[in-house]
């Protein structure tokens, strides 16, 4: 089967209610959590990707059974530190960071050594900022240049740590927590704001968990060993994949678009926030809360005119996933868009700053770079009509995305590879593209 796709035609005008893909950070957490808890948890609407799928295969080769039914899978834990490391494993994160950098921080008690691996992008992504606490806990961690493989082996006098974490980054913080969860006493973090559903979680399950927010940082304090019990939990939509859908309804003409039942946590909707100050109106409709996360309904109209933006860094956590869809909305606004330390994308599957910059500029769009800083000088009367080919973008399913949405809105004929990268977080993608009115061949 080919593994590319053609698009030749803008969309035509539409007006739908649809639901994307489930959480895919919520998906991989409960997974882990389940893994920890005493009995059986039921996680419904999980999201079946190829990350999420890694997740399970791992929990399973450390010992923990599951079984899916109808469209719930049941997970039999049997409390902390409740994984089988009687014996040597490897385990295979594939593409996953999140996977990758969590299961690190559930095996600080393994009591022989497991080895961590995962594909081709992920083999060079920086794990440092796991290893150093880890080790402050008194964890033997290996590693040859802080990338994977690493090897790790847990220890029976693990302490508890204090620890500064300046990044902002959600996967180190998970890590630490899930780490203090089997050490005893109590771990202190003092975290960069960055987003929360570990700790909304834990906080669902009664777990012992204090946070304190100050200004832009959060203040936890985790009392480990305190045992927890199985849980039933249904996943939300993910607005990462949402993000997708809101730029093709706003870039397209006379469009409207409600997607259903999405997570709307503070700590991820900053692409609503800048794209509401550069003139679009993006409403949260029917919110709830739901074991600690918002959800809510989102209502998207085509708009015209848009403006530039000089985007305050403080913004950046919440959206860093979503800033290479939010470049395409810069690219047809009027003005010079300014993004300012966005280092932190350069650590993703990909070097996605870089690609970002790269694909704006190969569309015609003039980008001034200084080193993390960008300025994007926006065309309104942007209209694509030359021949595009997508290819060697490292199989980042964001980039995809990316380009799918920029064929549907500005135009232009193109051929675009790596279609199986879509298996990673969203695998009907394409799917509910073809529902909305879009050709793709």
């Amino acid at each position: 089967m080919s593994n590319h796709i053609l698009i030749e035609k803008r969309i035509n005008a539409f007006n739908k209610k649809i639901f994307v893909s489930s959480d895919k950070s919520i998906s991989i957490r409960t997974i882990l959590l389940a893994s920890q808890a005493v009995g059986i948890s039921r996680i419904s609407n999980l999201l079946e990707s190829e990350d999420v799928l890694n997740s399970l295969k791992t929990i399973k080769k450390l010992g923990i059974q599951y079984k899916k039914s109808g469209n719930t899978y049941i997970i039999e834990g049997f409390g902390l530190n409740g994984f089988n490391t009687q014996k040597k494993i490897t385990v295979n994160a594939g593409n996953s960071g999140t996977l990758a950098r969590l299961i690190l921080g559930l095996l600080v008690k393994s009591k022989k050594r497991v080895k961590l691996i995962g594909d081709k992008s992920l083999s060079k992504r920086d794990f440092s900022r796991v290893i150093i606490p880890l080790r402050k806990f008194g964890v033997n961690i290996r590693s040859k240049k802080n990338l994977l493989p690493i090897q790790i082996l847990g220890s029976e006098f693990l302490r508890p740590i204090k620890y500064n974490e300046n990044i902002g980054s959600a996967q180190v913080k998970s890590c630490m927590i899930l780490a203090a969860l089997n050490t005893p006493g109590i771990s202190v973090f003092n975290t960069k704001a960055s987003r929360n559903h570990t700790e909304l979680m834990l906080k669902s399950l009664k777990y012992p968990i204090k946070i304190e927010k100050k200004r832009d940082n959060d203040l936890i304090e985790i009392r480990g060993l305190s045992q927890f019990k199985g849980f039933n939990y249904s996943v939300p939509g993910d607005i990462s994949s949402a993000s997708f859908f809101i730029v093709l309804t706003l870039l397209s003409k006379k469009s409207e678009i409600v997607i259903k039942n999405v997570n709307v946590n503070n700590s991820r909707v900053g692409i609503i926030k800048i794209l509401n100050k550069m003139g679009a109106n993006i409403k949260l409709k029917r919110k709830k809360i739901y074991k600690g996360e918002k959800i809510a309904n989102i209502h998207v109209k085509s708009k015209e005119n848009l403006k530039a933006i000089n985007c305050h860094p403080k913004l950046n956590s919440s959206a860093i996933d979503e800033f290479l869809i939010i470049f395409l909305v810069a690219a047809k606004s009027k003005g010079i868009s300014k993004f300012k330390e966005l280092g932190e994308m350069n650590k993703k599957e990909s070097k996605r700053l870089n690609l970002g910059v790269k694909f704006l500029r190969s569309i015609g769009i003039k980008v001034d770079r200084f080193k993390n800083n960008i300025n994007i000088h926006g065309n309104p009367n942007l209209i694509l009509s030359k021949n595009f080919e997508m290819k060697n973008f490292l199989k980042d399913h964001r980039i995809f995305f990316l380009s799918c949405i920029t064929a549907l809105t500005l135009g232009g004929k193109w051929k675009i590879t790596d279609k199986d990268s879509i298996n990673t977080s969203f695998p009907n993608f394409l799917e509910i593209l073809k529902k909305i009115g879009a050709q793709i061949h």
